[in-house]
């Protein structure tokens, strides 16, 4: 099932984030400014020979092409940011201590509409029966098309009773921001997990498998794992792996963008500093309600203003669940070198942004304050 037309390679797949700023100016993250995370090559597939294989504990298995995904079942669009498990290494390795991984700085997301049949449709089509909680059954996605730095394949698994719930908005995704999928995101089709780590959104999917674990895949169960302050090195790690569970929902966040660390910045007319950034809310307590903003390292707080989404995107807590808020806010900054702006997220869910997250080897789930560090403010 592997694919010879391809792009980058194996040892060097294609890894990069646009710059954070340029990242937040826009609410709809478009593809030439999205980040991309690869682990192997990019496959360049033909929407009209590729199939999904629907398979594992199912009474009816199926093997459906993109056109039946596209005819045969209702279309649900879902607004929601696609956030890398990895965003913000960069600020966990110089804040905390050094980790093993790409450094990412803070634009390791985007905030995009994406559209296509249900996942529980998919699955509902196959005879699969509504999952009690704690049945203990994952769905797995699985993409064999070509071979990863650490697997032939590439996989991961949520739990069967998420796929299956309506209100999770898993979707086969077909389509971003009104358009195909680009070969980079996935094309023809990729799985959509609102408020999941990126590691799951398995892109070029062709198998759905219902099954009693969780995936095996490396990328599931040795890698995207917060493991414990003790594991401080490969070694030291192993026995960690098969005892800490996969990162599965994103934490609450945001991210200073504007003014950047080590900027030279001046106040504006009303002797204040303006600031700009993103927050995105905890897994599936969305949407983020309030974002604050402090230009004294974390003392006097001010509460940012949430911008306005703009006439595409729907109003309601239901429609903005999922995504990210583009925020500003103006605060006091005292003139001088060294200075530091910080930020906070706040959610539906009663989540709030702490000011650090554990450490952790592989640096990942990174979500302390958002910072802009070393300003010299004129």
């Amino acid at each position: 099932m592997s694919c010879t037309n391809t792009e980058y390679s194996t040892d060097s797949p294609l890894n990069r984030e646009p710059p954070v700023k340029e990242l937040v100016s826009q609410f709809l993250t478009p593809g030439k400014i999205s980040y991309d995370r690869n682990h192997g090559p990019i496959p360049h597939l033909s929407a009209d020979t590729h199939t999904v294989k629907i398979d594992g504990l199912v009474t009816t298995p199926l093997r459906l092409s993109i056109h039946d995904l596209a005819t045969q079942f209702p279309q649900h669009e879902v607004l929601c940011a696609l956030e890398c498990a990895g965003n913000r290494r960069h600020t966990m390795r110089t804040m905390l201590k050094e980790v093993e991984g790409i450094d990412w700085g803070d634009a390791a997301v985007m905030n995009c509409k994406w559209k296509g049949p249900r996942l529980g449709d998919v699955l509902r089509r196959a005879g699969v029966q509504e999952a009690r909680p704690g049945s203990g059954l994952h769905v797995a996605f699985s993409s064999y098309q070509v071979e990863c730095q650490e697997d032939k394949w590439f996989g991961g698994s949520v739990k069967l009773e998420r796929g299956l719930d309506e209100d999770m908005d898993v979707i086969l995704a077909l389509e971003m921001n009104d358009s195909p999928l680009e070969p980079n995101h996935g094309y023809p089709v990729r799985v959509v997990l609102p408020g999941i780590a990126g590691a799951r959104w398995v892109k070029w999917l062709d198998r759905i498998t219902v099954q009693e674990q969780e995936s095996t895949n490396f990328y599931q169960r040795r890698d995207y794992k917060v493991l414990p302050e003790e594991a401080v090195d490969r070694d030291a790690a192993e026995p960690f792996w098969d005892r800490t569970p996969a990162m599965s929902e994103v934490s609450i966040n945001s991210v200073v963008a504007v003014p950047e660390d080590n900027e030279t910045v001046p106040l504006n007319k009303s002797g204040k500093l303006e600031v700009k950034g993103y927050a995105v809310p905890q897994g599936s307590d969305g949407p983020v309600t309030k974002v604050q903003v402090a230009g004294d390292g974390g003392k006097n707080w001010v509460d940012a203003q949430i911008g306005n989404s703009g006439p595409d995107v729907p109003n309601g807590n239901r429609a903005r669940k999922w995504c990210w808020v583009l925020w500003r806010a103006e605060v006091i900054v005292e003139k001088g070198t060294g200075k530091e702006v910080v930020s906070r997220a706040f959610d539906a869910g009663g989540n709030e942004q702490s000011e650090h997250t554990q450490w952790n080897l592989r640096g990942v789930g990174y979500s302390g304050y958002g910072r802009a560090r070393n300003l010299t403010i004129q």
